[in-house]
């Protein structure tokens, strides 16, 4: 059995997300961050860096897992699926997942505080990180245009990617001009699985009302012209 430590954010998507294409039994066990629960010393043995999302296998002498990127490895090579077993097949997949931690996710992020949240609004700094979120979704539409998937078959690199690509309108960043991205968005937006781990522990609260969300959520989508 899997406990997963999460809270409703991009980077929680990732684990829960993974859970549920895995299929595997595992207890949501909600983390508070407003209430600064991450920080507590019970959750600190469990993620010294006192982040989310983080997992604990109870099967394996409750082996502890943190780091969004590591626990999905983890888990996939624990269950066999989302990752290959070939060296260069399970490169590939790593490659993108490093992409998006190390790119997608940081940069994303700082769009998100700067044009969001951010007290005082820097113009230099929203424009730097919403440029550089943009430069990174450019890399993604150019993979995805000969690619249905970001590393061959759909696997924990879609999944950690698509987590922050899908919510490009809270960073302020436009796709309109990202055909093969909007493909792939609406493809893994669309899996049983992928609806089912974005509201766990609950759906995003982005703080406005039933029918801004809505329209934000019609925004991940692509609404294809009928066939001539």
């Amino acid at each position: 059995m899997i406990d997963l430590y999460t809270s409703a954010t991009p980077n929680g998507w990732k684990a829960s997300i993974t859970l549920e294409e895995l299929a595997v039994p595992y207890t949501v066990r909600p983390i508070a961050l407003m209430k600064g629960e991450q920080k507590l010393p019970d959750f600190l043995k469990i993620n010294p860096n006192g982040r989310i999302p983080a997992i604990v296998d109870r099967d394996e002498g409750d082996f502890a897992v943190f780091e969004s990127g590591a626990l999905m490895i983890y888990l996939a090579e624990k269950y066999g699926r989302l990752l290959p077993s070939d060296r260069k097949g399970r490169s590939t997949v790593i490659q993108w997942l490093m992409f998006q931690m190390g790119g997608v996710g940081p940069m994303q992020g700082q769009a998100n505080v700067f044009f969001r949240y951010a007290p005082e609004k820097i113009p230099y700094a929203i424009d730097r990180y919403q440029t550089e979120t943009k430069r990174l979704y450019k890399v993604l539409d150019a993979r995805l245009a000969d690619h249905e998937f970001l590393a061959g078959d759909y696997s924990i690199a879609d999944i950690a990617n698509w987590s922050w690509v899908s919510i490009h309108f809270w960073a302020g960043v436009e796709i309109g001009d990202l055909p093969h991205l909007q493909r792939w968005i609406e493809a893994i937006r669309a899996r049983p699985a992928v609806q089912r781990g974005i509201v766990v522990p609950e759906p995003i609260d982005f703080g406005i009302s039933r029918e801004e969300l809505e329209k934000m959520a019609k925004s991940m989508l692509v609404t294809r012209p009928a066939a001539a």
